[in-house]
């Protein structure tokens, strides 16, 4: 069964606040709980989470760590699945440096960038390989995603280069909006929209205050 997008963004979002209440030492949550954390209601989160399957919420809660071992299930590929970060700049480097061994089945192989003092180093923990050896390095990795962090007006070419070389994901970080073939699966994440949306309701608060 395919998810929606919404839900997958959602049990995602679960799975990460479930580690951190695991390592807190936190063994069971409720509904409400996880609905709080996630300015959502219990109703959408238990929704949620009957939608994949898991539905043996106890007295205490649901077992944390059996949920987590369930959404594990349905998100993440049997096997590994590599990453390649394309523009190694400071939204590049802050990126591969977060993400490095937060998911086993998500790997950063590999970067790229078109300035020559970042090529064939070893920055934030990934090698830097030229731009021109894209098609080689995304092949000989197998690599099937990349995170795209290069100046707006090279988006649409880089996109295109990675789609051509076999990647079948791709996550937007410019402004500029990618429309490569079907096969090719692009999330979007605009942080000027996201600052906006944020500014918006602000805004809105501070009008109602007013009143």
């Amino acid at each position: 069964m395919k998810l929606p997008e919404r839900t997958v963004e959602r049990i995602s979002e679960y799975r990460r606040t479930l580690l951190n209440c695991l390592a807190d030492g936190k063994t069971h949550i409720y509904s409400h709980e996880l609905a709080q954390m996630h300015h959502n209601t219990a109703v959408q989160v238990r929704r949620d989470i009957m939608f994949i399957g898991y539905s043996s919420m106890q007295r205490k809660g649901y077992d944390v760590q059996e949920l987590i071992d369930v959404i594990g299930k349905i998100l993440d590929s049997e096997k590994v699945l590599n990453v390649a970060v394309v523009g190694i700049g400071n939204l590049g480097r802050a990126i591969t440096s977060y993400f490095m061994g937060k998911r086993s089945k998500l790997n950063i192989v590999a970067s790229f960038d078109v300035d020559p003092s970042k090529v064939d180093r070893v920055i934030a923990g990934v090698k830097c390989y030229a731009i021109n050896r894209l098609h080689e390095i995304i092949r000989e990795k197998n690599i099937s995603i990349a995170i795209i962090t290069v100046p707006a007006d090279q988006a649409r070419e880089i996109a295109e280069s990675l789609h051509l070389a076999g990647v079948k994901g791709l996550l937007n970080f410019t402004t500029v909006p990618l429309n490569v073939s079907p096969e090719v699966y692009i999330d979007e994440y605009d942080m000027v929209t996201s600052l906006e949306k944020v500014a918006y309701f602000v805004k809105m608060q501070n009008s109602t205050a007013e009143i």
